[in-house]
């Protein structure tokens, strides 16, 4: 039987990965016949136009406008967008963000009259959502930055710690996310289903690699979590290596504009690309050999799976996350880098850069080496370390959830 589901998400649909999972949930859903509304955050001045969903059953809380004076708060503390920080906001601004999207979510159940509402992340609008819609049954994605928020900001847990419990469901990305939530907010492992995360395999696919140069590629926010800060020093040992580095992805403030004069420090060839829709990065991965992901902190991050199914090697840190995605590729294929305890959940500690930036260059020596005389994963391997994760297979998942909640009661 066709549903009626209401999405929320308090960010941009249009950009980072929670963003392109709500994308793809929609996609996937009307496929299914299923019916959706989607409530989200956005800039005034910059609305996105989604192929998913028509514009006339989508509700905007507008930042920076009208509705509220400051810039969307994201999920991470630096975005790809201008942005505020969760942990920065005055209480009066708290305030203003819990009223308007209470009269947004309201207004949207009222006109929407959903059966079933999916919202993203366990933070501040989960947790207003379920509050003040008690009696809509209701699943929650985990995306990992919100559990980093829950983290770092003490004084924000009593106002969401209880009501994000009283979610019927929730969705995990990983085994080892589901740990983390049943720890964080003491929620009941039985009632966290593991859907995983999913790419487009009918983007991302192998392609044939150039013999030289050796083309390296990190996709993501330019960001000191992201660990982009220390690929860039890690870089300055590789002079001499036949190797062009390609960055995908944009930032705002301090932490781009450090990234980028490192960058231009360098004496290998470094290309920043910026933003780049899902059709080019495809493009930019069918042509690198190695993918560079050197993050603090990750959840479930599915770029991996993105760039080993177009015939990347892969280089990243030893994070739960990354592990469980990557269990199954061979050794040659993918190289971890160890990381020493963090100074905060994302930085490591002043002592123990050197190490890293020395441990990164010797991985990338090494990848280029075997890149230069071995051969690339070939398609039917990638295809078969990926099988599992198609959206299809993610909202099959999904939907599952959805059935038990709506048939159980949660």
């Amino acid at each position: 039987m066709p549903l009626k589901i209401l999405h929320i998400l308090s960010q941009r649909p249009d950009a980072t990965g929670s963003g392109f999972f709500v994308q793809n949930m929609l996609r996937q859903s009307a496929a299914r016949g299923h019916e959706n509304y989607l409530l989200c955050g956005v800039p005034a001045g910059d609305i996105p136009v989604l192929d998913c969903i028509d514009r006339d059953r989508c509700s905007f809380v507008l930042f920076d406008g009208p509705d509220l004076a400051f810039p969307i708060p994201g999920m991470s503390d630096a975005m790809p967008y201008p942005s505020s920080v969760f942990g920065m906001l005055t209480e009066k601004q708290l305030l203003a963000y819990e009223q308007v999207f209470s009269e947004k979510i309201r207004h949207a159940a009222t006109e929407f009259a959903p059966d079933i509402i999916h919202s993203h992340h366990l933070w501040l609008v989960t947790a207003i959502t379920r509050r003040i819609l008690p009696d809509i049954p209701m699943v929650a994605s985990c995306h990992s930055t919100d559990l980093r928020q829950f983290m770092q900001c003490g004084h924000l847990r009593s106002q969401v710690y209880e009501d994000c419990r009283k979610v019927e469901r929730v969705l995990a990305l990983s085994r080892d996310q589901s740990r983390m939530i049943q720890s964080l907010y003491q929620i009941d492992g039985r009632r966290i289903d593991i859907v995983g995360g999913g790419f487009n395999r009918e983007l991302f696919d192998w392609g044939p690699k150039e013999a030289t140069p050796i083309h390296l590629l990190y996709a993501g926010k330019l960001s000191f979590a992201k660990g982009v800060d220390w690929l860039l020093r890690a870089c300055r040992h590789i002079a001499g290596l036949p190797v062009h580095l390609h960055l995908a992805g944009s930032g705002a403030g301090h932490e781009a504009e450090v990234c980028r004069a490192l960058a231009a420090e360098l004496e290998i060839p470094v290309q920043f690309h910026g933003n780049l829709p899902q059709a080019q990065l495809a493009v930019l991965m069918r042509a690198a050999h190695i993918f560079i992901l050197p993050s603090f902190y990750e959840g479930f991050p599915l770029v991996l799976l993105e760039a080993l199914a177009s015939g990347c090697r892969i280089i990243t840190t030893r994070l739960p996350g990354g592990c469980e995605l990557l269990e199954n590729v061979r050794s040659d294929l993918v190289q971890f880098i160890n990381l020493p305890p963090l100074q905060t959940v994302d930085r490591p500690f002043p002592d123990d850069w050197q190490s890293l930036e020395e441990q990164l260059a010797d991985a990338i020596r090494h990848m280029v080496d075997l890149a230069q005389k071995t051969p690339a994963p070939t398609a039917a391997e990638t295809n078969g370390l990926t099988v599992f994760h198609t959206w299809e297979g993610v909202f099959s998942r999904v939907m599952a959830a959805y059935s038990h909640v709506l048939s159980r009661g949660g």
